[in-house]
């Protein structure tokens, strides 16, 4: 069984979507316990509203505090410590729970679980990796907003991380690398990510060059690798294209009489489009290289949206991904040690 603590007070609507995530997932997945951590009164008030098969297997951690969405990152972890996002945070380094699910602050989750639960030894920042879609298959993208200013070593290190999370979460040998940039031309892009290229090159992982943006839905690399600024504008793009695209489908599907029937007709391909474009799907983001499994979900995620979170969870718990990139960030440690020993000698 794998036990997942959820933080049910975070986000922009909180028990409204928390909690019938929460039952859907128990009663969807035969091998998941999740334990709610928050206001203890108004979750078991809200789950009571809620039909659940598998009640059993929902447990309740009293929290009397609440992070949110606009506090500063410090306050949350000098001030507010026994908000529902630290509980949580708590019962996986405890060892209570497997993994810690939250829709509420970035800042503040970050930073709250990079100091409870600490970073995996010679990883000098986690990052928030996500999966989108492509045209075919899926693309891993990182970071996506937790890192402004990085070194081309950390652009490595995040390299590292998200192979290994292809490979524990897909089962894909040696995933292709690409690092993000504004061409594709061995000359384009600024002093660090040419560095940054440079370690990939001489390195063991698959790295394919330089990709641009349009690269991230229409081609073939597995991972692709930037800083935060450049990896959280690529997603809020790329989800504002999306509802774009499909309010202009609706408008003008309901723009006239022939266009409604039209739309009748082409209602199995709409419904297919929309499936595909729909985010939701894609929602939960690893926070990738601390010591335990901690999923960011978007804020504003409606319930369908945050039980994909709860499964990205699920699914990353059982993958052993955390011990995974420790057993390659020490092999790539020790390589280092090597090469600036005989460099000395």
């Amino acid at each position: 069984m794998i036990t997942i603590a959820i933080d049910a007070m975070g986000g922009d609507h909180g028990l409204e979507v928390t909690i019938p995530a929460s039952a859907n997932v128990v009663d969807s997945h035969q091998q998941i316990n999740l334990i709610l951590v928050g206001l203890e009164a108004q979750i078991r008030k809200k789950l009571d509203q809620h039909r659940c098969a598998n009640r059993d297997r929902i447990s309740v951690q009293p929290a009397s505090e609440i992070v949110a969405m606009d506090d500063p990152p410090a306050l949350s972890i000098r001030k507010k410590k026994d908000s529902s996002m630290r509980v949580a945070i708590n019962l996986v380094k405890d060892g209570v729970a497997d993994a810690c699910v939250s829709a509420g602050n970035t800042g503040a989750l970050m930073g709250t679980a990079k100091f409870v639960l600490g970073t995996i030894r010679g990883i000098d920042r986690p990052a928030i990796c996500a999966i989108l879609p492509r045209i075919t298959g899926s693309t891993y993208i990182l970071d996506l907003g937790a890192n402004v200013d990085v070194s081309p070593e950390i652009l490595f290190q995040f390299g590292i991380m998200g192979s290994q999370l292809i490979e524990s979460h897909e089962e894909r040998s040696n995933p292709t690398v690409g690092l993000l940039n504004i061409g594709v031309e061995e000359g384009k892009g600024d002093e660090t990510i040419k560095a940054a290229a440079e370690l990939f090159k001489n390195s063991s992982l698959n790295y394919v060059g330089y990709v641009e943006a349009d690269h991230i839905f229409m081609g073939g690399t597995d991972l692709i690798v930037c800083d935060g600024v450049l990896g959280n504008v690529a997603l809020k793009a790329s989800e504002g294209v999306a509802q774009f695209i499909m309010s202009v489908i609706k408008q003008e599907f309901t723009s006239s009489v022939f266009n409604k029937l039209s739309a009748l007709a082409a209602r199995p391909t709409l419904n297919a489009v929309k499936s595909r474009l729909d985010h939701r799907r894609y929602n939960g983001a690893n926070l990738i290289g601390l010591n335990a499994v901690v999923v960011k979900s978007h804020g504003s995620a409606d319930a369908t949206g945050f039980r994909h979170a709860i499964e990205y969870a699920m699914k990353s718990s059982g993958s052993g991904l955390v011990e995974r990139i420790s057993q390659h960030i020490a092999a790539r440690m020790e390589t280092e040690a090597v090469r600036e020993n005989a460099s000395t000698a």
